[in-house]
């Protein structure tokens, strides 16, 4: 049987565009046809075409695969490895890249790397908008069971307030109907924080999906969404990156998730007018993510079990935001599932910081 001819008409209508390259040399042994109908490449020119597609590969990119080819060579399989080509009309055509090395005639064989690339741009611009929308979605849920909350709240207190004032008047009817709306607006702030904390709760019931991507550049999407809106929270926000991209091996939804678990620890706990800052540094292996605010602070004893499940730390935010007390140990979890640490420093009266430290991409 005739298998390279059985083999080309397999993979005729592929999406997939087959390859066979030689470390040695730097040579594509076979290309499948699918190159020239999905990239407009000829097949019998692809090793002279590939300089070209060196010089298309995003600048941050190119680093990358040099690594990722050191790890097959040395062995290693890798899968749905994503990688963009910079058009010459500066849009981003996206590439999803598997590949392994073998040695066709043993240990004195010659070694080859095969495996296949795949175009994911439509299916990478759907996940990027699904993406951005949920960063949104999760920090507009914070920012809004803020500004829903607080009327709330300030209804609570002024039924308080009333209540001791019409305490002598002895009027049965009149307390009542004041403790119907302190009991209405606990009802209405506890149903809208209830809500959020299972947004949370929800985004670790998914299984981890670790992608590689620009973090400094996500992480600035969900800051702007409160900057945005920071005349409504009353706080100042303010972000900075030691590097205009910083790359890490990320499952964008939960880790954003941790990010607005975080501000919306320092908004509770940071009164108006206050600042909460977050920074984004890279290092030579690892990279940190702040958040920082000038709040009250968590007193020195609370701090030790902060991150514990169901810790005794859990304290009433500044405008009687209520805590379950399984943020920070959802957290802790979260960013340990990245390979990562979290940490805390805090003195009373002059604000937390948290300190992730994530591993850099192998």
């Amino acid at each position: 049987m005739d298998f390279s001819a059985f083999f080309a008409s397999l993979t005729a209508h592929s999406p997939l565009i087959y390859f066979c390259y030689r470390p040695s040399d730097g040579r594509v042994l076979y290309v499948s046809s699918a190159y020239a109908r999905l990239l407009g490449g000829h097949e019998n020119q692809v090793n002279e075409e590939l300089p070209a597609w060196w010089a298309a590969l995003h600048p941050d990119d190119r680093p990358y695969l040099h690594a990722l080819l050191a790890r097959v060579t040395g062995g290693e399989a890798i899968q749905d490895i994503q990688l963009r080509l910079l058009r010459p009309d500066g849009s981003t055509r996206w590439l999803s890249l598997t590949a392994s090395c073998y040695r066709p005639a043993g240990e004195a064989g010659e070694l080859l790397v095969s495996g296949h690339v795949e175009d994911m741009t439509v299916r990478q611009a759907v996940v990027n908008h699904a993406q951005r929308y949920q960063a949104k979605k999760n920090s507009m849920l914070e920012i809004l069971s803020h500004d829903l909350a607080s009327p709330l709240m300030l209804a609570e207190q002024l039924s308080d307030y009333l209540t001791e004032k019409v305490t002598p008047l002895a009027d049965l009817e009149l307390n009542q109907m004041l403790d119907t709306m302190r009991a209405s607006c606990r009802e209405g702030i506890d149903l809208i924080r209830d809500f959020v904390a299972q947004e949370f709760l929800d985004s670790i019931s998914i299984e981890l999906n670790l992608l590689r991507i620009d973090l400094a550049a996500w992480l600035e999407v969900v800051f702007d969404n409160y900057r945005q809106r920071q005349h409504a929270t009353g706080q100042q926000f303010h972000f900075e990156s030691s590097h205009p991209s910083i790359y890490a091996d990320i499952d964008t939804n939960k880790f954003l998730q941790v990010i607005n678990n975080l501000i919306s620890n320092s908004l509770k706990f940071t009164p108006d007018g206050g600042q909460v800052r977050m920074t984004i540094s890279q290092h030579p292996a690892h990279v940190l993510v702040t958040v920082a605010d000038n709040g009250i602070g968590i007193p020195t004893a609370l701090q030790a079990g902060l991150f514990e499940r169901f810790t005794t730390a859990q304290r009433v935010g500044l405008r009687g935001e209520k805590s379950t007390g399984l943020g920070m140990s959802i957290i802790k979890t979260i960013v340990e599932w990245h390979r990562g640490q979290i940490a805390v420093e805090s003195q009373e009266g002059q604000g937390t910081t948290f300190t992730i430290r994530l591993p850099l991409p192998e």
